[in-house]
């Protein structure tokens, strides 16, 4: 009697371990699936971001650069099926690049007129496992254009675990409205696990479950071998537990090695999303100059002053080439190379960046003051990311001044510093909040409703690329942020 009571305890025991067990490691593996597939829907926002602003920069002028930045887009991330740019007012321009089975224009143009600002989530018009994800382009009341993403739903929770291979476990993904994108309604599976992905654009409802049987709870080997235990002696039970604790060291070994597998494959999605999410920063620059150059030239024309239209359409010829070069930049980005600085002076940076915001500081009454050293100031870099570092913190001055009740001024300081060279951009601007100034360097943290959060982060980046430093530092007015650089050799020497 005594037996069979340990025996059907011990039972018990078993069950509740491996209901236990299965369940620990399916909420272990969703978690894991939660935060992969909200790490993949945050990246849909960088590529918006980005398409958007080559959008609004010229789309129509340049559709082969649309359609250039989106395949590339599409070939990074094969989640995203399908990419469209839709004009608001008609059909003239409209670009669709990757699939085609239904046709989409309508339902673009309808969410991206029913969007307030944040983007309009739409099932994909058949069987397929995907939904769009529209938004309009420029994000204001005035936009333009309906710019919507393909997503194949399924291949947002496609992963490198076999564990949902099995039969018995299930996966569910639906709109926040619950509208089903991936797995079967009413399968008689209660979800064991549900989340919103974290995602403030795209908090897609993440279930799953696992089925239990009685041979899964009671494995036929397992309540064996608890029966033989029972039956067997207490140096037999030592035996047991020795091989027992080996087998668990196997298995955390294993886990372990998995998670780092993953956590390498997810830090390399994060660069490629850094990298497209970087374009639109990029391309911003030599677009602004050409927009400028172009209507330049256009007045000049009508005055018939033909020798400045040739010069000044040179000069847009150069920005060309120079976006040009951006995105062949860009496309090598994973690619191991080496670097090749070269020797530049940083007067020309800022004066290029100046010349860029000159009319935006004109439209908003702003006044840009340049203090520069009357010799060269030389260090070592790529000459474009350098220039692009002081066109974002420029222009972030400029947009914090808008605020400005008093005098609107920019100002942009470069000193030498023994054998480094230090760039001040300060402003009259409201300054930093305390409890964001931590932040600031953040990928995708921004205090303003268009920004995206990528400007500091990817100065930050290109800076210490050349061997300096971004920091904010202490100003009685405004903010102030500092460039620190180090002196080119040659222009030490010559300081010596």
């Amino acid at each position: 009697m005594a037996w069979l009571l340990l025996s059907g305890l011990a039972l018990a025991a078993l069950a509740g371990g491996e209901r236990s067990a299965r369940l620990t490691e399916l909420t272990a593996e969703s978690e894991r699936l939660h935060a992969v597939a909200s790490q993949r829907v945050d990246q849909h926002d960088a590529h918006l971001t980005a398409l958007s602003a080559i959008a609004v920069a010229g789309a129509e002028q340049r559709p082969d650069l649309f359609r250039e930045v989106a395949g590339a887009i599409m070939r990074f991330y094969p989640r995203i099926i399908g990419i469209s740019l839709v004009p608001l007012d008609g059909e003239d321009g409209v670009l669709e690049i990757g699939v085609r089975e239904a046709d989409l224009r309508e339902l673009i143009r309808s969410a991206a007129q029913r969007s307030t600002g944040a983007p309009v989530l739409v099932r994909y018009p058949s069987d397929r496992p995907a939904y769009l994800i529209v938004k309009r382009s420029p994000n204001t009341d005035a936009a333009r254009f309906g710019l919507a993403l393909i997503i194949d739903a399924s291949a947002l929770l496609d992963g490198d675990s076999a564990y949902w291979m099995q039969a018995e476990a299930t996966r569910r993904l639906a709109l926040p409205d619950g509208t089903l994108l991936v797995g079967v309604t009413g399968n008689g599976h209660t979800p064991q696990f549900a989340s919103a992905l974290s995602s403030g654009t795209q908090p897609l409802e993440l279930k799953t479950a696992i089925r239990l049987t009685v041979s899964d709870i009671l494995p036929p080997g397992r309540v064996a071998l608890v029966l033989a235990v029972i039956a067997l002696s207490a140096m037999a039970l030592r035996t047991l537990g020795r091989q027992r604790s080996k087998a668990r060291a196997a298995e955390a070994r294993a886990e372990l090695s998995g998670l780092e597998t993953r956590l390498s494959h997810a830090s390399r999605v994060n660069a490629l999303g850094e990298m497209a999410s970087g374009m639109a920063h990029e391309l911003t620059q030599p677009l602004t100059a050409i927009l400028a150059q172009a209507q330049a030239a256009r007045h000049l024309a009508a005055r018939g002053d033909m020798d400045r239209v040739a010069r000044i359409l040179e000069e847009v010829i150069g920005q060309t080439r120079r976006a040009s070069a951006i995105l062949e930049r860009l496309r090598t980005w994973t690619q191991p190379r080496d670097r090749k600085a070269e020797q530049i002076d940083l007067r020309e940076c800022i004066r290029v960046a100046e010349t860029l915001l000159s009319a935006q500081a004109a439209e908003l009454d702003a006044r840009l003051t340049l203090t520069m050293p009357s010799t060269p100031v030389t260090v070592e870099g790529d000459r474009v990311e350098l220039e692009q570092v002081l066109f974002n913190l420029m222009r972030n001055a400029l947009d914090a001044v808008v605020e400005s009740t008093g005098a609107r001024e920019v100002a942009v300081d470069a000193t030498r510093d023994g054998e480094m060279v230090v760039i001040d951009v300060s402003d009259t601007g409201p300054g930093i909040r305390p409890d964001v100034q931590d932040q600031l360097f953040t990928p995708f943290f921004t205090t303003r409703e268009s920004g995206t959060g990528l400007g500091l982060a990817l100065s930050l980046r290109l800076v210490e690329r050349a061997g300096g430093d971004l920091t904010v530092v202490e100003a009685r007015e405004g903010a102030r942020f500092r460039i620190s650089l180090p002196l080119a050799r040659t222009a030490r020497e010559a300081a010596e």
